[in-house]
């Protein structure tokens, strides 16, 4: 069973939260279905949520890609104003490049794992909440297209695989552990599923897998 949150949420700030991750990701789409963004980041708060976590992380995860993705420091800044520095720090942390254009993919998500370690708890929740949907969103999309999905990964199949096995690893080491285990054993069969998937013969029309 998931952890139950500890506090009370002020629906006044999860909505300003909404109304704000919705006009910063108003124009993106998910590279697999071109669904609206919004709809990951609803997802990774309820994920967030269910496993335990409180107001300032809910809030951070509906705006974890607001900095990377939405601006930079000045959308740093619009979310310390609006949602107090401990949010805009969360956000912060879970951003892997804050300059644009952005540096290459393998550089950016290398120095993401090097401070991954040190991180909070609250860093390591929102990070495996947002792993576990794309992860579950990418299993979904391997079971219609296969093998093409990959085009659509700057990091390709080798670079996603590696990416998410080093975030499993780096979460399962950490003092967090023992708070994350519920989402870390969602994520690890999610992790395994992929592995399977991705392993050279394996038809991808077996649907024994189906999540």
């Amino acid at each position: 069973m998931h952890q139950a949150a500890h506090s009370a949420l002020d629906p006044h700030q999860l909505a300003k939260a909404v109304e704000l991750a919705g006009k910063l990701h108003a124009q993106q789409k998910r590279k697999l279905t071109g669904a609206p963004y919004l709809g990951h980041l609803l997802r990774v708060a309820g994920l967030v949520l269910e496993y335990g976590g409180g107001q300032e992380e809910v809030v951070a995860a509906l705006l974890h890609d607001a900095v990377e993705d939405q601006g930079g420091i000045e959308t740093y800044l619009r979310i310390s104003e609006q949602f107090g520095p401990a949010v805009a720090q969360l956000v912060l942390e879970l951003s892997d490049a804050t300059e644009s254009p952005k540096p290459p993919w393998e550089e950016r998500k290398k120095r993401f794992l090097d401070r991954l370690p040190t991180a909070s708890l609250a860093v390591h929740r929102i990070v495996i909440c947002d792993k576990i949907d794309n992860l579950g969103q990418l299993l979904a999309a391997y079971e219609r297209w296969g093998d093409t999905i990959w085009q659509k990964f700057r990091g390709g199949k080798e670079g996603t695989l590696w990416y998410h096995r080093e975030i499993l690893k780096v979460l399962g080491d950490s003092p967090s552990r023992p708070a994350l285990e519920p989402a870390l054993a969602e994520y690890r069969k999610l992790v395994e599923r992929l592995e399977l998937l991705a392993s050279p013969g394996t038809d991808s029309s077996d649907r024994s897998w189906e999540i």
